[in-house]
């Protein structure tokens, strides 16, 4: 309990900058059917001048959403207050549905909806994100291009990731003082080799970089299949990329990626997209980065693949960006 009430605690001052009246175990909790003792752990707090009853689910147990609507609901029953689920982790998919349902909860560190009081925190983070410095699309590319890189090194050379990448050393130059400015890596020599290091695992980093990283599709074209010059070597992205790595069906016309400066030579050559697609076409995502960053894969790499499908509200890409996790290489 001391560790969980910390770490509640923390997270609610840190998101609405004020405190609780302190986190103790629920004195009715004796009062339930042992079904309910089992399946949650009961305590209670202030929060904002109101009492809430805290039902925690242990670690490792999952119980379906309706399950624990009809379960809390009994529990409200008896306590004649707010009952908010507790657990620490809740797919993407599985939140919306809680919120379908109206049934209050916190993720401590991820989100919060609390709609006896008025306060449903997804907006929050989204406006905390939206005001961190994004990182430029090289700086993106090369920071990507490191976590996904095998075996993991929390120290690696800069001016290698660029020179596979094709990046001028102007381009290298801003790029290291990005990722130093922005708290992610910091820069040392080893003899005459800049490096660059990064503090924790790559899924740590990765967390702590999402707010300042960006979708790297510029704009969506439709071309038909034989208008795409042979030169131009797309790799599967959209949900294409995503049908590879989770059960979704495949869409019903496959979709690329291609880099800005082949959109360019394309257009340049007086190819034009189509005005809507049609039998045969394909769907283009034109990025502002390389959708190559992973050697050897038929497909966009998996962290880009998240930015660019994030701000979905289909549950099914949902799951299957959930089920793309399982994917990550840490």
């Amino acid at each position: 309990m001391p560790a969980f009430a910390a770490a509640l605690r923390a997270y609610l001052h840190d998101v609405l900058g004020v405190g609780t009246s302190g986190i103790k175990p629920w004195a009715r909790a004796d009062k339930l059917p042992y079904f309910l003792r089992d399946a949650f752990r009961f305590s209670e707090m202030e929060l904002l001048g109101q009492s809430l009853v805290l039902a925690a689910g242990h670690a490792g147990r999952k119980h379906s959403l309706s399950d624990v609507r009809t379960w809390l609901a009994k529990v409200r029953v008896l306590a004649g207050q707010p009952v908010v689920y507790v657990t620490d982790t809740l797919a993407s998919y599985e939140r919306r549905r809680l919120i379908e349902l109206k049934v209050p909860f916190i993720v401590p560190g991820n989100q919060l909806y609390l709609p006896d009081l008025g306060l449903d925190l997804r907006e929050h983070f989204r406006q905390r994100a939206a005001a961190a410095q994004a990182l430029s699309p090289s700086a993106q590319a090369m920071l990507i291009s490191a976590l996904l890189a095998r075996p993991w090194e929390p120290e690696w050379q800069p001016s290698k990731v660029a020179n596979a990448l094709g990046y001028t050393s102007m381009t290298l130059s801003r790029v290291v003082k990005e990722l130093n400015s922005a708290g992610l890596a910091t820069v040392h020599l080893a003899g005459r080799a800049r490096l660059l290091h990064m503090e924790g695992g790559p899924q740590q980093v990765w967390e702590r970089a999402k707010p300042m990283l960006r979708t790297p599709v510029r704009q969506t074209v439709w071309m038909a299949s034989d208008s795409v010059p042979a030169k131009v070597h797309g790799r599967l992205a959209g949900l294409s990329a995503l049908a590879r790595y989770s059960m979704l069906t495949e869409p019903p016309w496959p979709v690329y990626a291609m880099t800005s400066t082949d959109w360019k030579a394309i257009t340049d050559a007086g190819i034009r997209p189509l005005p809507e697609p049609i039998a045969g076409a394909q769907e283009w995502e034109v990025w502002s980065y390389s959708p190559a960053l992973t050697p050897n894969s038929p497909t966009v790499d998996p962290l880009s693949l998240m930015l660019s499908l994030q701000g979905s509200t289909d549950d099914r890409i949902g799951l299957a960006l959930d089920q793309l996790k399982g994917h990550l290489p840490w």
